[in-house]
């Protein structure tokens, strides 16, 4: 086994040294013989049975010492760093400090490099977090909002002989321009107003127009050619329409759920809303718990690890350094989202540790399923992909840091802000998860979305 020996130069770098002795490299040297063999043609000698003299006289002894060594530093390297238990963060630059004496082979093979290391850090007592949620109840609104969500489902279309108004179904036409000239037109399209899904601005000239009119205003384009200029935009309206909801009654019921009246409809709404207000409860928990939990911790966050994410977001979206995406303000945003990243997954890596806490086949399918339709794939689909992309593991760690916040939100103290305690025990322990103890066991389940806004960039790879 080599020897190694770990300088600390700061939290979150190290100077690692190996010395490997000319035992451990013998192995090696004599692999270079029989790889260089198979290449050197010499007189009288089969191909691969070139004797270690010979290939002394025509490649040097120092040749095959070097190809030794480069042959086997990396495993070198791996072993000083099983020896030393560390884990790397960077991928050093190795010096060779010294070499055995190519003649007689005395001596040792040393080399040593800096690399970034994930800190050595100290969890703090993380039981009985203190949090303050907003105070939610399932009241007659709540259930009345429901229920007009499903009237809409139901709703049909109408013609009216009015100016649009915010809600309103509208049919338009568009000409956009950037300057005097025309950059794109579309015709025919639907919209609701107030929705903006569309042109900022749009629904502010929109409002008050009735059908034959038109208006333009001012706005930014998204997309195209001509992304991210200002552009003059007329939009004409050419009908307006009202959803028209079907009456909330028995009829209704029957036609819309598997309820006969429409009493019972709104008694399950009524038992949906609870389970809103508890998720609604439970996100903002655990949220809160996870920068309550920060707070008490220092994490010290490798300088290389920030800087290689940062390059990486902004090349893998195609910007170069100075355009309007690459900016100063930008990168300082990506450069605090991935260091906040770096140490919510640091602590909640050690938390996992800590409780023991392990990932199940049925919670990485789970997490696959769910995350498979943000991305608008099949799960199927998006599982082999992940696996042909070695990325299961990374989910697998995904998933067991979500179950560690899960426990920490499990532990904590949660009131709402009328001083009434919060019961989050349906948020992180759904129903039928319990282990054969009897023990209900926090899985990311219902705490499908935990770590802290991971770096904007994974939201705009998720667009592009």
């Amino acid at each position: 086994m080599v020897k190694s020996t770990v300088e600390n130069l700061n939290p979150t770098r190290v100077k690692l040294t190996v010395e490997v002795t000319s035992e451990e490299l013998e192995p090696k040297i004599k692999a270079a013989y029989k790889s260089i063999a198979e290449q050197v043609q010499v007189p009288g000698f089969r191909k691969g049975k070139v004797p270690a003299a010979i290939i002394d006289q025509r490649v040097g002894r120092e040749y095959v010492m070097q190809q030794a060594i480069n042959d086997g530093l990396n495993d070198f390297y791996q072993q000083g760093l099983a020896e030393a238990e560390i884990t790397p963060l960077s991928r050093p630059e190795v010096e060779i400090d010294e070499i055995p004496d190519v003649k007689t082979n005395e001596g040792t093979l040393k080399f040593s490099g800096e690399l970034d290391v994930k800190p050595a850090i100290e969890l703090p007592d993380y039981s009985g977090l203190e949090v303050e949620v907003e105070t939610r109840s399932a009241d007659d609104a709540a259930v009345q909002e429901q229920l007009d969500e499903l009237r809409g489902r139901f709703g049909t279309l109408k013609d009216v002989d009015r100016p649009a108004a915010h809600d309103d179904f509208v049919t338009i036409d568009l000409v956009a321009k950037v300057g005097e000239e025309e950059v794109d037109t579309a015709s025919g399209l639907s919209y609701q107003v107030g929705a903006g899904t569309m042109l900022e601005g749009i629904d502010e000239a929109l409002e008050g127009l009735s059908a034959g009119e038109d208006a333009t205003f001012e706005t930014t384009l998204a997309g195209g050619d001509h992304s991210g200029e200002t552009a003059s935009v007329k939009v004409t309206l050419q009908a307006v329409k009202e959803r028209e909801l079907p009456e909330a009654d028995d009829e209704f019921a029957q036609m819309a759920s598997e309820f006969d009246t429409i009493e019972e409809l709104r008694a399950d709404l009524t038992s949906k809303a609870e389970e809103n207000l508890v998720v609604e409860q439970g996100v903002e928990a655990r949220d809160k718990v996870l920068e309550k939990l920060m707070e008490l911790i220092e994490v010290p966050v490798p300088e290389s690890v920030v800087a290689e994410q940062v390059d990486q977001h902004f090349t893998s979206q195609g910007h170069e350094s100075g355009d309007d995406h690459d900016t100063e303000e930008h990168r300082e945003e990506i450069s605090k989202q991935t260091a906040d990243a770096f140490r919510n997954e640091l602590v909640l890596d050690e938390i996992a540790q800590k409780e023991e806490i392990g990932v199940e086949q049925s919670e990485v399918i789970e997490y696959i399923v769910s995350t498979a339709s943000q991305y608008g794939m099949e799960p199927n689909q998006f599982a082999q992909m992940l696996d042909q992309a070695g990325q299961v593991p990374m989910i697998m760690g995904e998933v067991r840091r979500r179950k560690a916040l899960a426990k920490v939100l499990e532990l904590a103290v949660v009131k709402d802000t009328e001083g009434n305690t919060v019961d989050l025990t349906d948020f992180v322990t759904p129903a039928g998860d319990e282990d054969e103890s009897g023990e209900a066991e926090a899985t990311e389940t219902e705490v499908a979305e935990t770590e802290a806004p991971e770096a904007e960039a994974a939201e705009d790879t998720k667009q592009n």
